[in-house]
């Protein structure tokens, strides 16, 4: 065996290890322009057109450049304070 070429199991190792970098990239890049296009009234599935290469550039300027459906923040409850005794 040569002393520069790895085992089938270290290459394989490497590969997996390699490829849960990706997936994690790939997962933290996602969620953020998920939530952002529900905030916008999009559909949140838009989001995984970021991973196509030219398409990912095409809805950024789509969303940042459109009407929003933002809709009004309801506004918090406060309770009434207790009657007084009488």
């Amino acid at each position: 065996m040569y002393p520069n070429h790895l085992s089938a199991g270290a290459s394989f190792f490497i590969f997996l290890m390699v490829m849960l970098i990706v997936l994690v990239s790939v997962v933290i890049t996602i969620i953020p322009y998920w939530k952002i296009f529900t905030k916008a009234g999009f559909s949140p599935w838009l989001s995984l057109l970021v991973l196509v290469p030219i398409a990912n550039i095409v809805i950024l300027y789509v969303v940042a450049f459109s009407e929003w459906n933002i809709r009004p923040a309801t506004p918090p409850s406060i309770p009434q304070p207790p009657a007084p005794m009488p």
